[in-house]
């Protein structure tokens, strides 16, 4: 009998454990590549652009954003992740209050409506680069990607439209403290997401990793 109940006891055991030891282990989330930012140049792939097919209307944006329940689209998201003082988020994702610092050009804002969400990388930079070749469903994972921090960045309207689809050859943050944060940023967005540079582009980026921008570390991880 106890031998009986012995083997009841440790086969119900074994049952309510089998589910435990099948279940799979979560993967761990991949660790950043890290390096300097003269390194990271070098991995930049060197191509010609070639803008042909270019629609804004091809990078789906601003889609639901990381959070599918928080009733926010991806540039809700980011200014809210962003804010140096978070605003008050009402009834249809509508933000009132909050303070944001804009690096391109130093400024602070107090009004969510005054900041555009930049795309580090444009879109019409990385349709040149690489993104011509992608699905819709990658375009639209570049266009809203929280992935990484340095992505999407809440940047006053006027900076950001001075930029507009221009690369670092042709246009800068005004602010010099900005400067070499936007070229480590602007290499790591490309290496994330495996866009090539063409040689303006890359003999630019060249100038700030050996001049002014030697010590910036870049830190990316290659998008899924």
């Amino acid at each position: 009998m106890v031998i009986k109940n012995f083997v009841r006891t440790f086969g119900a055991l074994s049952l309510a454990l089998t589910p435990l030891l099948s279940s799979p282990v979560a993967e761990a989330a991949p660790a950043p590549e890290v390096t300097t930012l003269a390194d990271a140049v070098g991995l930049v792939k060197v191509t010609e652009e070639d803008r042909t097919g270019y629609t804004r209307s091809k990078f789906k944006h601003w889609n639901g954003g990381d959070d599918a329940g928080d009733g926010c689209n991806t540039r809700a998201e980011v200014l809210i992740s962003e804010a140096v003082v978070v605003p008050t988020v009402e009834a249809g994702c509508k933000l009132t209050g909050g303070t944001w610092t804009s690096y391109y050009d130093g400024q602070e804002v107090t009004s969510a409506g005054s900041l555009d969400i930049d795309h580090m990388v444009p879109l019409a930079e990385s349709w040149d680069s690489g993104a011509s070749a992608w699905t819709a469903a990658r375009r639209e994972a570049y266009a809203n990607d929280q992935g990484s921090t340095v992505s999407l960045v809440a940047v006053t309207a006027r900076s950001n439209r001075q930029k507009s689809d221009q690369d670092p050859a042709d246009w800068m943050p005004p602010s010099p403290e900005a400067q070499c944060r936007y070229v480590g940023e602007w290499v790591a967005t490309k290496l994330r997401w495996g866009l090539t540079a063409d040689d303006r582009e890359l003999e630019a980026l060249k100038v700030y990793s050996e001049g002014p921008c030697e010590d910036t570390i870049v830190r990316y991880t290659p998008a899924a």
